[in-house]
Parts: structure tokens; sequence; C-alpha cells
């Protein structure tokens, strides 16, 4: 059996709290010492589907995502609810690959398959990391609650006993079978460990964590070797170092899982040999000839490129990537339909949402609505030719992500109102179709509907198994990346948060104006006095601003503004933009000098 350290040497890095056209807006600016006489005209390029998407979506209602974030996770984890279904947490003392306890979720309300009633072994990675990682991100700290320290616990999911030594969706892949899972697919074995490097840079020092992050880097790295260019696999055995082809399509945006754990790898650990392999997993990934999107990789794909461009001087086709997530799969063999929902179904604009273009008309799900926000909002500090098209998709994927909730959405538009109860609005349903595939008679001719697919994956499944933890639990990516302003619709999108390993010098935050006229917008979210620096102008706004300052945005345009140290003097290095030795914002191609 593997041995595994318990020390943790290195510490965490510092975190701060329209296809294929595009649109050249001039922007004449004076930029930098040196190059002051010289207009810069800043590119802003577009995503064809999010052209497609309203300025203003309608019914329009920003929730306090932050509160929803906090109250799920004092909900879930409340170990001494009582009743029908709860608690919804179990610990199972399997010890399973390490010598500890670790704990369970239900996938879903009243999931016969699980808990103490079911199968104490079969709970899920995505649904425990993604709520540990969902909690971190708006501040709450799982290594001390209640006695528990849940993230040391998540470490069980890293599978030994099997020897594909990385973090799997199960303890065991066996679990999986016994629970009625689906057996081999791919991403359930990727998307574990990008979800535990997120968690272990939010939750640094936790004893083991450092050995792990390495050994996984490592394993991702002897993998994209083996595969040398060629992820056509429904999965990969870590075990044996091979790929397989089974029932379920290919998963070639693997790829990009693999790039985003070995950039994080490096920017951890400062190994050059992650970063060799996280271009090696790049270049497969670019090498393409069409969109692979399968569940929730692709887009990951866009925020590496754009990393590695900024940064390490390459040229991947950032692009071509963003209109793959957004324009979905149409291979034949693939996945086909999965990309973004850009409709309005019935009176509900349901645009921005991630999902299935083509079942049943379209069918919405919103953990993937939720998990594409975490790599496009920090991409476009590293290729701000995407603030405003990115700024638009945000602001109509939150407001429509409300309606998955059973308090947000109509009673005569969701399958089970008569219960929503339980769920105390932060439980919502799984996903959201444009037309019911139930049958049920009061919902024949309505649209949209909000449901679940719980009831049907195994007999005996509760109606409540609608409502869906496994979905509800990375509401925390919301939660720390949106943030009302004082003008309706105009949002404050936090760019560093979800920017794991990043280069979070400054707080930097991405603002979009739906309006046909410019907007004041009072800045929050800085304390003492500071300039407020628009990366996409290249000019300082603000000189000693206070909190609740104003800046002005002009009208269907973008500010992505960066928050430094008053009186901080601007110098550009290259394609960077730096104060004080520490990286303000890059430059992209259409305005270097």
């Amino acid at each position: 059996m593997l041995s595994v350290s318990e020390e943790s040497p290195n510490k965490g890095l510092p975190r701060y709290s329209f296809g294929r056209a595009t649109v050249a807006v001039l922007v004449a600016v004076y930029l930098l010492a040196g190059c002051k006489s010289d207009p810069v005209q800043v590119e802003q390029i577009s995503i064809d589907r999010v052209n497609l998407m309203p300025d203003q979506p309608s019914p329009y209602k920003m929730l306090d995502w932050k509160e929803k974030a906090l109250n799920y996770d004092q909900y879930v984890f409340n170990r001494n609810l009582k009743g029908e279904f709860l608690p919804f947490l179990w610990l199972d003392s399997t010890k399973r690959n390490f010598n500890q306890t670790t704990f369970g979720l239900f996938t879903v309300i009243g999931d016969v398959r699980q808990g103490t009633k079911g199968n104490k072994e079969f709970h899920e990675a995505l649904n425990a990391m993604g709520a540990i990682m969902g909690a971190g991100l708006v501040g709450i700290d799982k290594t001390n609650q209640d006695g528990m320290n849940y993230v040391k616990m998540i470490q069980n999911y890293f599978n030994r006993e099997n020897g594909w030594n990385i973090m799997m969706n199960n303890t065991h892949p066996s679990v999986a079978l016994m629970g009625g899972g689906y057996g081999r697919d791919w991403w359930y074995d990727v998307v574990p460990n990008m979800l535990f490097y997120a968690i272990c840079d939010l939750y640094p020092n936790v004893p083991r964590a450092d050995s792990l992050q390495r050994i996984i880097a490592d394993q991702f790295y002897k993998a994209d070797s083996v595969l040398n260019g060629n992820y056509d696999y429904s999965y990969f055995d870590y075990s044996k170092m091979q790929g397989f082809v089974n029932q379920i399509p290919k998963q070639q945006d693997a790829a990009a899982g693999h790039a985003f754990v070995l950039l994080s790898a490096y920017e951890k650990f400062g190994d050059e040999k992650y970063l060799k392999g996280a271009k090696s997993a790049m270049d497969a990934f670019a090498s393409q000839k069409e969109s692979r999107f399968y569940e929730l990789m692709m887009p990951f794909g866009a925020l590496v490129a754009a990393k590695l461009n900024a940064d390490h001087g390459t040229n991947y086709d950032v692009q071509k990537f963003l209109n793959w997530t957004f324009d979905g799969c149409k291979a034949a063999d693939g996945r086909t339909g999965w990309g973004v929902i850009a409709e309005r179904w019935g009176d509900y604009d349901m645009h921005g949402l991630q999902g299935s273009i083509t079942d049943g008309g379209g069918y919405a799900f919103l953990m993937n609505s939720f998990d594409l926000a975490w790599p496009l909002v920090p991409m476009v500090k590293y290729d701000s030719r995407y603030a405003v098209t990115i700024g638009k998709w945000m602001l109509n994927v939150s407001n429509a992500a409300r309606f998955f909730y059973p308090y947000e959405m109509d009673d005569q538009h969701q399958w089970l109102p008569e219960k929503k109860e339980i769920t105390k609005n932060v439980i919502a349903y799984e996903g959201i179709r444009k037309a019911d595939d139930y049958g049920k008679a009061a919902l024949k001719e309505i649209t949209p509907v909000s449901l679940g697919d719980g009831p049907k994956w195994v007999k005996g499944q509760p109606e409540e198994s609608m409502y869906s933890l496994y979905s509800s639990s990375q509401v925390g990516i919301f939660g720390s990346i949106i943030k009302k302003t004082n003008v309706e619709k105009i949002l404050q999108l936090d760019c560093n948060v979800t920017d794991f390993y990043g280069k979070n010098d400054f707080p930097t935050y991405l603002y979009y104006n739906p309006y046909e006229e410019s907007k004041d917008v009072s800045f929050t979210g800085a304390e003492g006095n500071f300039d407020l620096y628009d990366a996409l102008t290249q000019t300082t706004l603000v000189e000693g601003a206070t909190s609740g300052g104003s800046f002005t945005i002009p009208a269907k345009s973008a500010r992505l503004i960066v928050v430094l140290p008053q009186g901080s003097k601007i110098e550009k290095q290259k394609n960077q933009v730096s104060a004080g030795g520490k990286v303000v914002s890059w430059l992209p191609d259409s305005t270097k000098h």
C-alpha cells in the first residue's frame, strides 16, 4: 500500500477576499510612461450564444448568494436535526483508504441507496467536496466545525487501496456499483481532484494534504504522458495507466481537467515538470477538431489557456474553447447537445444555464451552472477581451439560477411544491426542463418545470429525491463571486476568489453595465484609502478612493477594477502591468506596445 506522509511543509498561497465575430471597441486612453502618446484599442470579443441573451433578463431578481451559501451549510451540516429524511449527514466508520472516520452527504433528499439505512459507504466526493469548497469560499472554517475536521475527512476519497492513487467520486470504485452508480465515467474520476486542489488552497496546512496533492499531480503527469495527445477514451485506469472505451461517450475534455490540476500543482509547488504536463495536456485539448463537452471540464480549458498565454507566452485559442463550451458538443459519438442554454422558456429567461440544449427541448442543471462560473470569471483577469461578454453571461445565469429553488419558482412551474418546506429554500431541484418528462397532468402544458431525476434512479425513491444536495452544495461559488451593487442589474464579480493558486496580488472585480446609458456605481470591498484602476482602459479611475466612493461605467460596457494601495506607481513590463513588483493586470495582444 502506498505510503502517504502526514507532513505538510508547504504553506498555501495567500487568498483575497459577440460567433466568431468580434466587436472592436475603440477606447482612446494614455497608457503608460514611454507610451503615453499612443492611443490604445481595447478589443472586446464576443461569444455567439451570449449575443443571443438579453441585456436585462426577466423576470429579474438577484439573490443574496452568500447568504444562501451560509444557510445551506448551517442546515445540511446540522447533525442534530430530527425528522423524516433528517439529518442529511452521516458518519462512515469503514475507514477506507485511511484510518479515520469520514462522512457522507445524501446525494438527494431521502436517497434510499445511502446512509445508515442503505449503504453507509455510498457517498459522493462531488457532493461532499463541493460542499466543503463552497463553504470555504464564503469563509466557513470546515477544519473545526462542531468538533469535526471535515477537510481532513475528505481524504478518504483518495483511492490508494485499489492503486489508482487519485481522488475518486467514491471511497472505492466498487462502492459506486454497490450503490447503483455509473461504473467508470472519466469526469467522475478527474473532477474530485480539481475540487481537492481548490479545497487545499482554501484550507492550507491540513496534515497529509500536500503529500496527496503531489501524488495526484504525479499520477496525472504520468497519465498524460501515456495518453500522448490521444484522450479518445471513456475513462482512464490510473493504476494500469491505460485508457478504455465503454458504453459512455468518449470524454476528450478530460485533457482540460488534467491541465487544470497540473497547472495548479505547478503554481503551488513550482516544479517545472507540472508546467510541462499542463502544456502537454493543453496541446492535446487544443488539437481536437470539435467540441467534446461532456459534463463540466471544458471551460477549465479556457481558464488554463488564458493563464498560460498570459504568464508563459503560449498562444492557445481561448475563443475556440469558449465557443466549444457555449455552443456545446455536436459530435455524433459524443454527448451531443451539452452546452449553455440561450432561450426564454415561456415567461422565464433561462439564458446562461448549463446542461443539455437538446434533451426534451432543453434540460438545465444547477451544479453545472455554478461550476461554469468557477473558471470563467477569473479567466477575464488573464484575457480581458472577454470582460463584456462574461459580465453579460453572469448577469443572465445568476438570475436564472434562482428558479431551481422551490421558493423562488411559482408553484405551477415546479414538480413538488407541496413538499418544499423540507428544503428551507437552500436545497434546490436538480434541474429545470423546458417540458416535464414525468407525465404529470398538471404540468402537461407548462414550461419551464423545475424537477429532478432522483425518483427515476432506483425503486423506492421518495418524491423528495427531486431535491438535490448534490446540485446545491457548490452554491458557495456564486456566494463568493457575486455581490449586488447600488445599481440593480450591475453586479460586482470577484475575479480572484475562484482563481485558486493564481496571482491574486490585488483585489480584482468585474462589472458589466447592461443599460443604454452610463451608470455611477458605488465601490465596496476595501477599507481605508486606495486607488481604483481599470484594467480595460489601463487608467486609474479614482485616486484616494474610500469604500462607498463611485466610478462610472459607460453604457453596455464593463470595468475590470483592480484595487491598489493609494499612490501606487504603475509600470509596464512586457505584457504585464505591475505596481510594487506585483501583477496588476495582463495586456492582451491588441493593447501591447
